[in-house]
């Protein structure tokens, strides 16, 4: 989609701080962290939500969760704990309407996240 953002990222059209990358999947570091690692994890097609995601049925779901473990691996918190987050919708926080996972890690998490 040639007004998506995370398209964008994609195409290397904007730039973003690559943590882990795969033939279908892309990880980047998000620009406002909400812990020491906070990573993105996207497709790199397009699709709107996690429910979008899931309807794909191509096992692009599992290795949006695989790339978000190795981005764990990557920066140390695979063994400590972490956190992988969707936000589907609007009145879920979902503010970029292409599928990603929020990694984060490197500090004590609450609950609920609020």
């Amino acid at each position: 989609m040639s007004d998506c953002l995370f398209c964008k990222i994609v195409a290397k059209e904007i730039p973003a701080e690559i943590v882990y990358e795969t033939g279908r999947t892309l990880a980047f570091r998000d620009i406002n962290p909400q812990a020491p690692t906070h990573a993105l994890v996207i497709p790199k097609a397009h699709h709107a939500d996690a429910a979008a995601l899931a309807a794909a049925d191509d096992g692009l779901a599992d290795e949006v969760l695989k790339t978000a473990h190795e981005v764990a691996v990557i920066d140390g918190v695979s063994e400590g704990g972490y956190r992988i987050v969707f936000n589907t919708g609007a009145a879920a926080g979902q503010t970029v309407f292409h599928v990603h996972a929020h990694v984060l890690g490197g500090r004590e998490l609450t609950w609920p996240p609020g």
